[in-house]
């Protein structure tokens, strides 16, 4: 009965029938201006903590673009002007205070004729809701619909509850008050590049493809990139495909700007001719696999990589070729450029596998020299060093595992042509695709270490993501890994057909009391996570 109730409220307050919400103006919202072909990338508007605060006022909006695709934007207002998705910069140990108004309208889709009301009402019946006994709170979840949203700040350990980071219950719909987020980050948390986008399960993809995502940066000194010119840079993903909901081939933005997939003029980085430069990367695509490269003329050059996924590595590591799955971040020192010379930054591609979504080739971003510094400023101030006691996730490879599991991700497909079927399953139970009533896939309690082996026995690529925590990876394919590195998502590549199933082996840490409660672990290739590929894992309290 009160999924029916909420039913009726998204429809009365304009989820379906594209009305305006009750009270709100008729007129649909309005996204930013997004750069043109040929733009400059320029660094997303920062947002410092202020005496260890950051209050942040977002409007979540949807509006068809100047460019016929449908935008996602979180809006900022910045002297009276909208700023679309500001990049939010704390220190470890500030309270972020983000009021999150959801001002979603229909149409929701990119090509609004093409979407009938019947698919409309089909999408809200695709299984994406669960029992509220208060429809009217956004902590009790309810019916998931094009209107709803919520967020998530990936990568940062902190509490899976309302009001915190909690994206099963959390429905926050079209028309509500503002909803508070309020959490602090924790004193001992790693410096470096996380994100925030919404996670509404069974409409994450159409919102991130849309464009509703941004960088959340922990500062911190570090010797080897204070002082150098910082580019932070958000590769997104738009849907090209006007017949099909599903991202490809990839129609990729750095910043915003249009990175054109075959020819065409190309995205601007300027950089300081002689001088390193840090450049912070998220891949914050749907489902793009990347496999980044530098070249200054023809020369490919090395990246000092100094941070995977928010964490700085213990050692510093040279490499010619960065992968990075979606939600991955990486983060490195640049090489000079060269007095007279300009450069390419460009993808290798990926091969996901034959059932895969295509992930081509392609040069990205033109680099050309600032002139006389314009376009390129020093990195924006860090907070200083100061001792905070153990990092988070210290000594994990000593720890002694208290449990180890087995998971593998799967698809099926009905017929030749006909929808696939996307699961992630714990060996012993029966595949299905997650449902938001699901029970926990997995129990376990805070100050458990354990290992988790997930296999893909499926024909493409997928990207293994878990909220709340880190993982160490231990071992690649049943190798060893020598010296081990935090993630928060990793790629694990399609099977061949044939011989063992390709696998990671990952050490999760649930030691953290404050990760206590109920969460979700999925596939990264956000149409998946749409579809069924996710699960929950329950961390119930010690004692």
């Amino acid at each position: 009965m009160h999924d029916v109730v909420k039913f009726l409220r998204i429809v009365l307050l304009g989820g379906l029938c594209g009305c305006a919400p009750v009270g709100a103006s008729a007129q649909l919202p309005v996204c930013p201006p997004r750069p043109p072909l040929q733009s400059v990338v320029v660094n997303p508007l920062d947002l410092f903590s202020q005496n260890g605060v950051l209050n942040v006022d977002l409007t979540l909006q949807n509006a068809v673009g100047s460019d016929g695709y449908m935008h996602y934007c979180y809006v900022y207002v910045n002297q009276g002007q909208q700023v679309e998705a500001p990049t939010l910069r704390l220190n470890p140990g500030d309270q972020l205070i983000l009021n999150l108004t959801n001002n979603i309208r229909a149409p929701y889709d990119r090509y609004p004729p093409k979407i009938s009301y019947a698919q409309k009402i089909k999408a809200m019946h695709m299984g994406h809701m669960h029992k509220a006994e208060t429809p009217s709170d956004p902590c009790d979840g309810g019916m998931v619909g094009p209107s709803s949203t919520n967020l998530h700040f990936h990568g940062l350990n902190i509490s899976p509850t309302c009001h915190q980071d909690e994206v099963i219950k959390t429905i926050i719909e079209s028309g509500d008050p503002p909803f508070q987020f309020n959490t602090q980050i924790p004193a001992n948390d790693q410096p470096g590049m996380y994100w925030y986008h919404p996670h509404p399960h069974g409409f994450t993809t159409t919102q991130v493809n849309g464009g509703a995502s941004g960088a959340l940066i922990i500062e911190g000194s570090n010797p080897l990139t204070d002082g150098l010119t910082e580019h932070v840079i958000v590769i997104r993903q738009e849907f090209m495909n006007a017949n099909s909901w599903l991202p490809g081939p990839n129609s990729l933005t750095l910043n915003f700007v249009p990175v054109p997939p075959l020819h065409g003029p190309l995205p601007i980085i300027k950089a300081q001719t002689g001088k390193q430069e840090f450049w912070r990367v998220l891949n914050a695509s749907t489902q793009a696999f990347l496999t980044l490269q530098l070249e200054y003329g023809d020369t490919v050059q090395p990246l000092e990589v100094i941070a995977l996924d928010g964490v700085p590595l213990q050692m510093p590591t040279n490499y010619t070729t960065l992968s990075v799955p979606p939600a991955g971040r990486v983060e490195f020192i640049v090489p000079p450029l060269p007095s007279g010379t300009t450069g390419t930054l460009l993808t290798l591609g990926y091969d996901t596998g034959p059932v895969g979504n295509p992930n081509p080739a392609q040069v990205m971003a033109k680099i050309e020299p600032a002139m006389n510094g314009m376009q390129s400023k020093p990195s924006p101030r860090r907070a200083a060093a100061t001792p905070i006691g153990a990092k988070r996730f210290a000594g994990l490879k000593l720890q002694t595992p208290t449990a180890q599991r087995s998971l593998y991700f799967s698809e099926e497909t009905v017929g030749t042509n006909g929808p696939t079927s996307y699961f992630i399953t714990v060996k012993g139970q029966r595949p299905h695709v997650f449902h938001m009533d699901d029970p926990p896939a997995i129990t376990t309690k805070v100050g458990a270490v354990e290992d988790w082996t997930i296999e893909n026995r499926a024909g493409e690529a997928h990207a293994f993501h878990i909220h709340q925590l880190h993982f160490l990876v231990m071992a690649i394919n049943g190798v060893p890994v020598p010296n081990p590195v935090l993630q928060d998502t990793i790629t694990i590549p399609n099977w061949t057909g044939s011989g063992p199933y390709p696998s990671v082996t990952l050490r999760m840490d649930f030691r953290d009391p404050n990760i206590a409660g109920t969460f979700v672990y999925h596939c990264h290739i956000l149409d998946h996570e749409d579809a069924g590929m996710m699960a929950k894992i329950q961390v119930n309290p010690a004692n």
